[in-house]
């Protein structure tokens, strides 16, 4: 599985910065592990110096040199997350928020702001970005393409061209160079979730924005929630600004949590990925499955579609967690025409490949022995095809 680490010479390997970035410090300060700053507001006895340097972030939204001033405006501890998440993506930058569709809606609002509402997305992305693009909650237009009408859908008022790869939920990939290509001047935004930084770097295929959910890999444990945009320094403080205008920042304990989950993102990535491209395997020769996506990149994401009633499949488990979200240790599983894409109007849901049959699998760090057992009395005794070859399966390389 490929190292997405930056071949120029002298650098670290990713699995060394996801250890160390935003850490580098911590020894001259006689520390070992990253200090929480749980502070709301910080004492500054000069009024004056205090105004002049929070105009200067509202002039600029550059982060302040010198103490903190208050917890809307800038945390050290979440500081250090951003700066260990701009180092694996390869970016100049980065901005967290509360969650990862606080994260894209600051993108909006900063696209926006300078007059350019249109945005131009390929299908199928996560549902609830779905729902916050159509909706026009914002003020927003979209036009929705593949990747091929990128170019055509562009306007003058086009300020965000946005895909998501590997897709949630089919898996779907596309050529992040061409669609960078397409898009001529207008910034593009991945959805890099699924990937993470293990797998692919979109930066380094010239997109400007790199959008986690942390809440999924970054995070690996399911008990944190929060959103982080990789950029250049420019477009970070327009984020900033909007970050402190609006107020969805992310908690320091979160920033912390994110930041440990980083250390071990390479481990868990990897290790995952290898169980969840035995399971496609398995599943692509089971006469009970139809179909199965698995993207070329690898991943411990799996989708199928059943012959049977995949609700059955959903009642049916017992390791496996029926539940929403994905990227956690444990094996979790949904359907996601009922839940997560449920909000996706059906005809749209359907042409972006999302069938009623399909279920979703973010795949752990169990034994896949055990998995695959759950898998099969899951799945039970329904409906197979005839006899004939198994269903195709990309896998990585």
């Amino acid at each position: 599985m490929e190292n997405a680490a930056s071949a120029v010479p002298g650098s670290r390997a990713l699995a060394t910065d996801a250890v160390h970035a935003g850490r580098e410090d911590l020894a001259e300060l006689g520390l070992h592990a990253p200090p929480l700053d749980f502070s709301t507001t910080y004492p500054s006895y000069d009024a004056a110096e205090e105004a002049a340097r929070i105009d200067e972030f509202a002039r600029t939204g550059a982060r302040l040199e010198g103490p903190p001033v208050y917890a809307r405006l800038d945390n050290p501890t979440t500081a250090r997350f951003e700066t260990a998440l701009a180092t694996l993506e390869g970016t100049e930058a980065a901005v967290a928020f509360a969650s990862g569709m606080a994260a894209l809606t600051a993108v909006l609002l900063a696209r926006a702001s300078t007059g350019l509402r249109h945005v131009v997305a390929v299908r199928p992305l996560y549902g609830c970005s779905d729902h916050l693009l159509n909706a026009g909650l914002l003020g927003t237009e979209v036009t929705w393409t593949d990747p091929a009408g990128i170019a055509d859908a562009l306007r003058p008022d086009t300020g965000l061209v946005m895909v998501e790869t590997p897709a949630n939920p089919t898996l779907a990939e596309v050529d992040l160079r061409a669609v960078r290509h397409a898009c001529g001047s207008v910034p593009l935004l991945v959805d890099n979730t699924f990937a993470t930084p293990v797998l692919q770097r979109p930066a380094e295929h010239g997109a400007r924005l790199v959008l986690h959910s942390a809440t999924k890999y970054l995070g690996g444990h399911g008990d944190v929630m929060g959103g982080v945009v990789a950029c250049d320094e420019e477009f970070a403080r327009t984020l900033r600004q909007v970050r402190f205008a609006t107020g969805g920042v992310l908690h320091p304990l979160a920033g912390y949590l994110l930041l440990r989950g980083l250390s071990t993102l390479p481990v868990r990535v990897r290790a995952a990925s290898t169980t969840a491209a035995d399971l496609a395997c398995r599943l692509a020769a089971d006469p009970r499955i139809a179909r199965v996506h698995y993207p070329s990149i690898g991943g411990a994401m799996v989708a199928f579609e059943t012959y049977g009633d995949p609700h059955a499949v959903i009642a049916g488990v017992r390791l496996i967690t029926p539940a929403v979200s994905l990227g956690s240790v444990d094996t979790l599983i949904q359907h996601p025409a009922s839940i997560s894409h449920r909000i996706v109007a059906e005809g749209d849901r359907r042409s972006a490949g999302v069938s009623d049959r399909l279920l979703r699998m973010s795949v752990g760090l169990e034994d896949v022995e055990d998995l695959w057992r759950d898998l099969t009395q899951a799945l039970g005794g329904g409906p197979r095809r005839a006899a004939a070859p198994p269903v195709a399966v990309v896998l990585a390389p």
